[in-house]
């Protein structure tokens, strides 16, 4: 997982599904005050004491707590994006701009945002791919939010216009498995990646420099934030978003989705 930015064109680089790296930390940061509090507690130092050694003795009750804090935050991002979802339902409705893929009356509908340098988006890739060979029925649509462009850097932001570009030429998903392949991405691999699968780069570049491109990104990227999103990859089936970006959990929702 990749965070998202705090501010536009700014972002945070994560850890591998990383989400929840900050309310993580401020889970160790309550807990160690909670043992700093304890022997002070409602003025019953002799019970604090005991239950700060009884802590420190058995440490894995910590780690219980972070991991319930963690729960509990992740449920609680899942639950607010779901509800953003429901109040904005034009924002996930499928657009004339948009990479769709399946039957445009499928049953259920599946949209991804990613970005093409956001680990967690790769490690899914190959897994979701065989998730749409094994639903010809649904309809999965690509939303690229380029969100790890920071200072000067535009890679992401490059590599999702060419994206664009490719689909333009018919070329849309082999341009976006070999990007997605590339553990490091700057202008010239991704320049390379289209002309490697076929695509016209004098065309891809005129398209990729298009007030029609920058529109969609655009909104794109202000559907990501309306609908409060923390990072990428982020999945929505039938227009409500899963709580983890495993590929099982995205397969599973889908069969739920067909009923």
């Amino acid at each position: 997982m990749t965070d998202a930015p705090e501010t536009p064109n700014s972002s945070r680089p994560s850890p591998l599904f990383g989400r929840w790296v900050a309310p993580a930390a401020l889970g160790a940061a309550s807990v160690a005050l909670v043992l700093a509090a304890l022997p002070y507690a409602q003025g019953q130092g002799d019970f604090g004491g005991k239950v700060r050694a009884y802590l420190l003795k058995n440490p894995q009750v910590l780690d219980e707590m972070v991991a319930a804090r963690e729960q509990a935050e992740a449920q609680g991002h899942v639950e607010r994006v779901n509800a953003a979802a429901a109040a904005n339902p034009a924002l996930l409705r499928i657009a004339a701009s948009d990479v769709a893929f399946g039957p445009a009356d499928a049953k259920v509908t599946v949209i991804e945002y990613f970005d093409f340098r956001c680990p967690g988006c790769k490690a899914v890739t190959p897994d979701f791919i065989r998730l749409m060979q094994a639903n010809p029925d649904v309809r999965f649509v690509f939303r690229d939010w380029p969100i790890l462009d920071r200072g000067n850097e535009a890679a992401s932001a490059y590599a999702a216009r060419a994206a664009v570009a490719a689909h333009r030429q018919g070329k849309y998903l082999p341009v976006y498995q070999a990007l997605m392949a590339e553990r490091a991405l700057n202008p010239e691999r991704v320049d390379a990646v289209l002309i490697a699968n076929g695509v016209d780069l004098a065309r891809a570049k005129a398209d990729m420099g298009s007030s029609d491109t920058a529109r969609h990104l655009a909104d794109v990227d202000t559907s990501g934030r309306v609908l409060q999103l923390q990072g990428t990859p982020t999945f929505f089936i039938n227009g409500r978003t899963t709580a983890s970006i495993e590929p099982a959990e995205v397969a599973q929702a889908i069969r739920a989705a067909k009923g």
